[in-house]
This record gives C-alpha cells, structure tokens and sequence, in this order.
C-alpha cells in the first residue's frame, strides 16, 4: 500500500514470497513509490532501484530508505516544472540470486542422418550487484516478471548449436562416448552468451538417445559387443518372444525354418510371418 513509510518487498498482500524457485527476475508492481518508503532486500536478492529510466541505486541485503536524489526540488519550483505532480516516478526491481535449474530440450542428427533428442540440464545464478545491473539493463521484462522458461528462449538456440556441432559429425553409435566433450562445448558456448545478461554459469548435464525407440534396442543390444546382423536377429528374436511366437529362437540363432518338422498347432505362427501356405505344403509333402 502506498504511504509516506510504506515497506517494500518481495511478499504479497498475503505475505507469500513471490520470488520463487525459477523466478530470475521480479518487477514490484506498485507504480505509487513514495520518498521515504523503505527498501527490504533479502539475503538472497539484490535489488535495483529506477527513476524515469534511469539507474539510482544497486541494493544488496538490508533495509533501506528511499530519499529523492534532490531533495531541494519543493515548492514553488516543483508546481512550476512538474504541474505539482512529484517529479520522482520509482520502479524497485529485485533480482534472485538463487540458483536455478533450466532444462532445454531438442533435436540433433548424427552423421546418419538419424534423429537424435537431447536433454539439457543448465544450472545458473546471478552473482554480484554489477551482474544484477546488468541484466535489469539487457533483459527485456514483459510484465513484472522474468522466469527460466524465459531465460532459455534465449540459450535454447545456443545450445542447439553447440550439440550439433559435434553430434552431426559424430556415427551414432560413437555420439555417447563423447557426452563429456559435447557438455563442455555446450557449457563454454552458455557461459559466453549468459554473461552478457549478467548470468554465471554453475554446471551443465546432458543426455543424449536415438529419438526412435527402435533405434535404442539395436543400439543397446550393440552394446553388448553383438555384431549388427546379430543385433538385428536378436531384436527379431524379442519380437517374435514378446507375441509368443516359438520362431523366435530360430530368427535368433539365424537357423532355417524347418515348416514339416514342426507341430501342426504352430502352423497359425507361421502364417503370421508371412508363410501362409506352409501347412499346404507340408500336406502335399506328406
């Protein structure tokens, strides 16, 4: 509420902290600053104080009065220049200090060609008062607010790049044994592009798997030092296993289907891999 010693914070009406986690950047909302209010700044804020524009003050933690830069300005002077309307228009912007955790997600392609999604978990903070100036001045805030989600319209890009810089040059199956150089190029790139806004870069994560589900088995069963013919009869053979087809362990061990030696009851599997007219001709060799 507006008043000669009216306290401004970071709580609303109901006393609830406003800056939560994910929030980098809070505008206070009250256009009726008065000289004299006074300032509270938490241990984990900074906060900048504007007038028309212009940058008075940087805040660290504390509380503090807000006095008008020329105090002499009353009067008649004042009613003459400014039509008796306080010359002084403040805006008290806090800046979370905290860390925060931004995840970016996206689309890469190997060498292949083949589809890959990426995980990114980007950890970052807001360290000094000149860092808090600098994104109050570089950040544009659209409401009172600047969350992560709005941060990483930003980085996301920058972190495309730096995935796909490696990624597209790198066989699919080659692209996880150089997750930890992807991860330093992607954090080297972030850095450079956060701190233009004031923002450190504490520590980044990324994961890395084919987009196509099928792609994954093959790989994982690459993995276990199969060759590709065999990884692909095995992932032929789990196929078959998952329906309950007893062919499976012939497509796994690459053996020819022997059709008149089987039962008469597995001529319906059979049919269902494409051999339709094995019992007839199981019949006529009989």
């Amino acid at each position: 509420m507006p008043g000669v010693r009216n306290v401004i914070s970071t709580l609303d009406a109901q006393g609830r902290e406003v800056m939560g986690p994910g929030v980098l950047l809070y505008h206070y909302a009250d256009p009726n600053i008065l000289n004299g209010s006074l300032i509270t700044v938490e241990s984990n804020h900074f906060c900048v104080l504007k007038s028309r524009g212009a940058i008075l003050n940087v805040y660290d933690t504390g509380q503090f009065q807000l006095e008008t830069p020329d105090r002499p300005l009353f009067g008649s002077m004042q009613r003459s220049f400014y039509g008796g309307q306080s010359p002084w228009q403040y805006e008290v912007i806090y800046i979370n200090r905290s860390k925060s955790v931004i995840k970016c997600r996206g689309t890469a392609l190997s060498r292949e060609m083949a589809e890959l999604a990426y995980e990114v978990d980007y950890y970052i903070h807001v360290e000094t008062k000149e860092d808090a100036l600098k994104l109050v001045q570089h950040m544009p805030v659209a409401g009172h607010s600047v969350n992560a989600n709005e941060i990483n319209d930003y980085a996301a890009p920058v972190v495309e790049q730096a995935v796909n810089q490696i990624v597209q040059v790198t066989p699919l199956e080659q692209v996880n044994e150089k997750i930890h150089e992807i991860s330093e190029l992607v954090a080297g790139h972030l850095q450079d592009f956060l701190a233009v806004y004031g923002i450190t870069l504490n520590d980044v994560k990324v994961l890395i798997s084919p987009k196509d589900e099928r792609m994954r088995e093959l790989l994982s069963l690459r993995a276990f030092g199969m060759t590709e013919q065999e990884a692909m009869r095995a992932y032929l053979a789990l196929k078959l296993a998952d329906k309950g087809m007893a062919v499976a362990v012939n497509a796994l061990l690459g053996e020819p289907l022997q059709v008149a030696l089987l039962p008469s009851n597995l001529y319906g599997d059979i049919s269902q891999l494409g051999f339709g007219n094995a019992s007839g001709n199981a019949s006529d060799r009989r």
